[in-house]
């Protein structure tokens, strides 16, 4: 508006831009609020994975604990 007050002329020359720079700023807020929200949401996963992780190392810890104390009992029989 402030570039038809100091050049003038008629609104219709510069209504169409005006309500296409409207629809370009609504179309990048759309666009910022969506990427918080995926960054959000890729916070969340990056969490949930790396508590599965801590999970799954754990189950191969207790695996591998429970093998070695089966074969330890195994020895223990075998040299009694």
């Amino acid at each position: 508006m402030s570039a038809r007050r100091q050049i003038g002329g008629s609104r219709y020359l510069y209504d169409s831009f005006e309500a296409a720079q409207a629809r370009i700023d609504a179309q990048e807020r759309v666009f910022e609020v969506r990427k918080e929200a995926l960054e959000f949401r890729m916070t969340r996963l990056e969490s949930a994975v790396e508590r599965l992780e801590r999970r799954l190392w754990l189950a191969v810890y207790a695996v591998a604990a429970g093998v070695l104390l089966h074969g330890a009992l195994a020895l223990l029989a075998a040299t009694q």
